[in-house]
């Protein structure tokens, strides 16, 4: 049995990761790609602050609205402002961002049965389909 912390560890790290790879797919047409600094900076400010804003957030048991509305603005608002993004990467970007959350959810939620990283999607596991 892999503990809670363990577990959130493991979601910030992996949306960590998967948020760097989009922020860089959104951009790689420049002539002058943004440094990785930059990119891990904002990436750890969108990732790895949001989800414990919202950890935080709803252990505290503010509503709803708000431990998720300003992670969400966070990822809709910082990385387009600090990578001025615009047309194309702006769009390629806001749909990877948001996607991307729901689809770390099912992932985790089928293959390990952990479904604390979106409790409000319900995805069976497969350990659950198989039995």
């Amino acid at each position: 049995m892999v503990s809670p912390e363990v577990r959130f560890s493991v979601f910030v790290f992996v949306s960590l990761l998967a948020f760097i790879a989009i922020l860089r797919f959104a951009t790689r047409h420049r002539s002058q790609r943004p440094k990785m600094s930059t990119v891990v900076a904002v990436s750890g400010i969108v990732v790895v602050g949001g989800m414990i804003f919202a950890k935080f957030g709803n252990n505290a048991s503010l509503p709803w609205w708000i431990y998720y509305t300003v992670p969400a603005l966070t990822t809709l608002l910082l990385p387009p402002a600090v990578f001025k993004l615009y047309g194309k990467e702006l769009l390629q970007y806001l749909v990877l961002a948001f996607l991307s959350s729901p689809m770390i959810h099912v992932i985790f939620s089928f293959f390990l049965d952990w479904h604390e990283y979106m409790p409000f999607i319900p995805v069976p596991s497969l350990k659950s389909l198989l039995r």
